[in-house]
């Protein structure tokens, strides 16, 4: 029976796909350093091998990839503003760890490693919508580890033949995303706040516009990457959103419904490394794929609501 890697098991994405994984009946290995993911994400995947351990150590990544026939690589710090703060942690935990895991993978005979990209090697541009024949022009130390990671992908499996796909993610949503860091995603935040009727704060006028895809559009796009012909997706990279984009400003107006929430936003000053506007062309991922979202940005939304509403 096929073994399937999950890194990052313990955090938002990779807990996500691991559950969908055991959910229909794979044996699934993951790994988690706890550094972002939480121990109580663990909860209700006992049924997957667990290994606690760091991605940065070899033989680590030696251990994780024994005997495994496929990798989901979502395994990262995923913060924009951690990385200018310290970029030089981001890029041991993003570049060195993903550079390590494919000389692991290679090693250990490891067939497939799908890798989560982030939509923010576009950069800052205007071009609307990023489509993946643009040249990246990543802003910020997390968006240059995670292109540096895109080209080890694509590297591996020019030279090595190992069959690698990067899925590039588009601020991804849902149950199980620690809303308690300032280092969490803005949707997370927002709905703790509300809900507890806090004040929370849009960092710019509130008009930049994101491309938010919901948890369970991210772990098909995967399923359906895993199981695709080496011949149609090897080597690839492709853009993994819902292709609509949404304002904060509209996005905080759609909480206060979903939230009873009656109070304005805290606006404060742009965040360095921030980019204004992201929005998806998903085409490549629908053509390769297969994939189309499931689950639109309004119902994401509110199960997100809900789900957080059930743990305060």
């Amino acid at each position: 029976m096929a073994i399937y890697l999950v890194t990052g098991a313990a955090g938002f994405i990779g807990r996500s796909i691991a559950a969908a994984l055991l959910a229909r009946g794979e044996k699934v290995r993951g790994i988690d350093n706890f550094i972002a993911g939480k121990r109580s994400n663990l909860d209700g995947l006992e049924a997957m091998e667990f290994i606690e351990g760091d991605l940065t150590d070899p033989s680590t990544c030696a251990k994780a990839c024994e005997g495994v026939e496929i990798v989901f690589h979502e395994a990262a710090l995923a913060s924009v503003p951690r990385s200018v703060a310290d970029p030089v942690t981001t890029n041991r935990h993003c570049v060195d760890a993903t550079l390590n895991l494919l000389v692991a993978a290679r090693a250990a005979g490891v067939r497939r490693v799908l890798y989560a990209g982030s939509s923010s090697v576009y950069g800052d541009s205007p071009t609307l919508p990023k489509h993946e024949e643009m040249i990246p022009a990543p802003i910020s130390p997390y968006a240059v580890a995670k292109l540096a990671g895109e080209q080890y992908m694509r590297a591996f499996y020019r030279v090595y033949g190992l069959e690698t796909v990067v899925l590039r993610y588009f601020n991804v949503f849902g149950p199980y995303q620690d809303p308690t860091s300032h280092y969490s995603g803005v949707l997370a935040i927002f709905c703790r706040k509300m809900l507890a009727g806090e004040q929370p704060s849009i960092y710019g006028d509130g008009e930049q516009s994101r491309d938010f895809t919901y948890i369970d559009n991210v772990v098909h796009a995967n399923l359906l990457a895993a199981a695709a012909p080496a011949e149609v997706v090897a080597g690839q990279m492709m853009n993994l959103a819902t292709g609509t984009r949404i304002t904060l400003n509209d996005t905080f107006a759609i909480l206060q419904d979903l939230t009873g929430y009656s109070g304005k936003p805290a606006y404060q000053e742009a965040r360095s490394g921030d980019i204004r506007d992201s929005l998806a062309d998903i085409r490549l991922a629908e053509k390769l794929l297969g994939y189309k979202a499931v689950v639109d940005f309004r119902e994401g939304l509110s199960r997100t609501v809900e789900w957080y509403r059930s743990i305060v």
